[in-house]
């Protein structure tokens, strides 16, 4: 006989965050969390991997249908536990304290954390074009640190600065930051689809490119690879989940924020991979160094039009560093009202009503994170880690249906079982396919680990932390 569950309208800690949000609001949250440097940088990596251009787009048409499933699962699950944290909250509910703390841990540390320090470096190559010297990563000075010393550069002066400021705006509300993210989303969009539909329509490409055949035998190991940075790609689709405590109604907005900016993405993505092979034959896609969105811009139309879309790339990066500056401390402030992180972080700041000191912590270590150069190694480190966060978080949908089968549920994933059920077997195949690539047989061969290697390992140092934490709170 199943339990009863209280109604989960609020959550039961008597400190919360104010809904002021709307569904267009976490929409604009969610493209710009995920349309940032992974669809400038991976399509090369993707194309190595997959060297037929129609295996190739329909890897990214896969990549974009299992975030779609992914999405539609999280909207059932925030609309039944509508509380900021996401998965750390999901995952909490159906496995416990510490499977919820690892992913939270992951999300400090290199999640939100690295993407955001990544995209402020990358953010200040970008502006070297237009400002020289803002990008030049020659040392000025350095603090010599143990293992880890703190180098400082224009370039991370420059990346810092874009933290601090973009932590300072959404610390002052969500008013500010909601405006910021709003605009930045949508000149993103706009000007993505403008470069598109010019690019295709008088852009010097040509439709052979799609017809030249590829490499034969793409293996399912081959494919299962190239999903990785795919689905790194379209990490983000869950941000609305993050902030489902600040969205009014969140019973049908979260879903319809989730589904409204999941489906704007695959679109910009599936239409942005056409162009590049519009451009380029997948062999010399696979070879492009840098941003593919720079290159393409230059063989298209002129040197100016890669400057347009070096400006760009700047606004891109820049609305994904204030969607993870504003998704990322939601996070870190459910795990500190549960006596899982830094106890300040709890707290909300009685004027202008955000997690303050949540904002503060994520500013100070992406910052770290520029200084000593590992944002972007984390990141990577730390790609296959979101599948398999993602993964298990779906897999709860399933745990909770059975533990709590007459919760009021505002919302049901649409397809289940059938579609949740995909995309966990998808992010299983995935994640232990990467385990194989890069841990078991490299051990068993005496080559070096890969990256998912070492994001195992990034995980697992949460595991002292988290008995620390827990040891502290019983001695409380």
């Amino acid at each position: 006989m199943s339990r009863r569950v209280p109604t989960p309208t609020a959550p039961a800690e008597s400190v919360t965050l104010e809904r002021r949000l709307g569904p267009l609001d976490a929409a604009a949250v969610i493209v710009s969390n995920v349309i940032g440097g992974g669809i400038l940088f991976t399509p090369p990596l993707v194309a190595a991997t997959i060297p037929d251009p129609w295996l190739f787009l329909a890897v990214w048409a896969v990549g974009g249908a299992l975030a779609f499933m992914g999405a539609m699962a999280y909207a059932e699950l925030a609309a039944l536990r509508p509380r900021a944290g996401g998965e750390y909250v999901y995952l909490g509910a159906a496995y416990g304290k510490l499977a919820a703390f690892l992913t939270g841990w992951t999300s400090f540390v290199a999640g939100f954390s690295g993407a955001i320090a990544a995209s402020s470096v990358f953010l200040a190559i970008y502006l070297d074009r237009f400002i020289p010297g803002s990008g030049d990563a020659t040392p000025i000075f350095t603090i010599p640190l143990p293992w880890v010393p703190l180098v400082f550069s224009r370039q991370a002066l420059v990346a810092v600065s874009t933290i601090l400021l973009m932590s300072w705006i959404h610390l002052r509300g969500v008013g500010p930051g909601r405006l910021m993210g709003n605009i930045l989303a949508t000149l993103k969009v706009l000007a993505l689809l403008m470069f598109i539909a010019l690019g295709l329509s008088f852009g010097a490409g040509s439709t052979s490119n799609l017809q030249v055949p590829g490499a034969d035998g793409v293996t399912a190991t081959a494919w299962l690879l190239a999903l990785i940075p795919v689905m790194f790609a379209y990490s983000g689709w869950n941000a609305a989940a993050y902030i489902a405590e600040e969205i009014r109604d969140p019973g049908r907005n979260v879903p319809r924020a989730l589904a409204l900016g999941t489906a704007a993405v695959i679109a910009v993505y599936v239409l942005l991979n056409l162009l590049y092979l519009f451009v380029l034959p997948v062999g010399e896609l696979a070879k492009v160094e840098g941003s593919v969105l720079d290159v393409i811009a230059d063989r298209l139309l002129n040197q100016m039009a890669g400057n347009v879309m070096g400006l760009v790339s700047i606004i891109s990066l820049a609305a994904s560093i204030s969607a993870n500056v504003f998704a990322g401390p939601r996070v870190y402030f459910a795990m500190a009202r549960d006596g899982l992180f830094l106890p300040a972080a709890a707290n909300i700041h009685p004027r202008f009503k955000t997690p303050a000191a949540a904002i503060v912590a994520q500013a100070v270590w992406s910052s770290l994170l520029v200084l000593t150069g590992s944002g972007a190694a984390l990141t990577t480190y730390t790609g296959f880690a979101v599948i398999l966060f993602g993964g298990v978080a779906v897999g709860a949908l399933f745990v909770l249906r059975h533990r709590e089968p007459d919760a009021p549920r505002p919302f049901k994933a649409l397809g289940y079982p059938i579609a949740p059920a995909i995309f966990t077997i998808a992010s299983a195949a995935i994640v232990v396919n990467a385990l194989w690539t890069d841990l078991v047989r490299p051990i068993a061969v005496g080559e070096p680990w890969g990256p998912a290697a070492a994001g195992i390992v990034v995980i697992a140092l949460g595991l002292p932390v988290y008995f620390l934490l827990r040891a502290r709170a019983r001695r409380a």
